[in-house]
């Protein structure tokens, strides 16, 4: 089973709150997650023990240019920012690398299966 992994502890709080709904990675995904897939989603950093948050079935998954993206789908990954120039500056950060909004991301939506 694939995993979409998270390192920030405060996302957890968001993922199981509902205030995060969808993930931005840096580059094309669609190789590896489609919708329909189930994902365990977690938190942890590398080479540490992970937190299972929940499981959860991608319901999108979009690849386009960071610039392209629209504010509620900037929201749905982090209820914190709106704008590409933030998000860029954020996904800067996570990757360790200068970002811009010319650079492919996918957008991934996914939603939470209840047991």
């Amino acid at each position: 089973m694939e995993a979409l992994n998270f390192y920030s502890p405060l996302v957890a709080d968001q993922l199981r709150t509902g205030r995060k709904t969808a993930t931005i990675r840096l580059g094309d995904k669609s190789g590896k997650y489609r919708k329909g897939m189930v994902v365990q989603v977690l938190v942890g950093v590398r080479y540490s023990p992970r937190e299972k948050v929940f499981e959860a079935v991608i319901d999108k998954v979009d690849v386009k240019r960071l610039g392209e993206l629209s504010p509620r789908e900037i929201e749905h990954d982090n209820p914190e920012i709106r704008r590409t120039e933030e998000m860029a500056h954020f996904l800067g950060q996570l990757y360790n690398r200068a970002v811009s909004e010319d650079d492919t991301v996918t957008l991934i939506r996914f939603s939470q299966i209840k047991t």
